[in-house]
C-alpha cells in the first residue's frame, strides 16, 4: 500500500468517527424522555409516591385511586414534592399520544423525578424506566 493511500484510509477514518461522534452527540438531551409522569391522587391533587402507581390506568374525571400524571419535560416546568399539591393545566391525566417533536410516540418516563420537587427536567436514574417508542435525532 503506498504511503498516499495509507493517508487516505487514515483521513477516511478520521472523518468517520468525527462524523459518528457528533451524531451520539448532536443532541444533550437525548436519554431525556418528553414527558415524565408523578403519581398523584387526583381527588386531593396532591402528587404521593411513585409506589403507589402500580399499572397505567388513566384518570377520567372520576374515580379514586392514584394515577400518574404527565408533564412534559421541555419548557421549564416545576414539580411539587411528595405531599405537595401540583397544577392540574401542567400535565394530563391521559398517556400522551403523541411526540412534542410531532414525529412518531413520545417517550415516556414514569416516576424518577426528585421527590423534593423541582425542575422536571431533573429526572434521576433508575425509578420505573421509559416507555413508549419514539426516535431522537440531532
Amino acid at each position: 500500500m503506498s504511503d498516499r493511500r495509507m493517508r487516505s484510509v487514515g483521513i477516511t477514518l478520521g472523518l468517520t468517527a468525527l462524523v459518528a461522534a457528533s451524531l451520539t452527540g448532536c443532541s444533550s438531551d437525548d436519554d431525556q424522555p418528553e414527558y415524565a409522569a408523578i403519581c398523584v391522587d387526583p381527588q386531593t391533587e396532591q402528587r404521593t409516591d411513585d409506589s403507589n402507581c402500580k399499572d397505567e390506568r388513566e384518570y377520567h374525571g372520576s374515580g379514586a385511586g392514584f394515577f400518574w400524571f404527565y408533564m412534559a419535560t421541555r419548557g421549564g416546568g416545576l414539580v411539587p414534592p411528595i405531599g405537595g399539591r401540583y397544577n392540574a393545566g401542567q400535565g394530563t391525566y391521559t398517556i400522551p399520544r403523541t411526540s412534542q417533536t410531532g414525529s412518531g410516540s413520545p417517550t415516556i418516563k414514569r416516576g424518577g423525578l426528585d421527590t423534593k420537587g423541582g425542575d422536571i427536567g431533573t429526572i434521576s436514574r433508575g425509578g420505573f424506566g421509559k416507555s413508549g417508542k419514539g426516535s431522537s435525532g440531532g
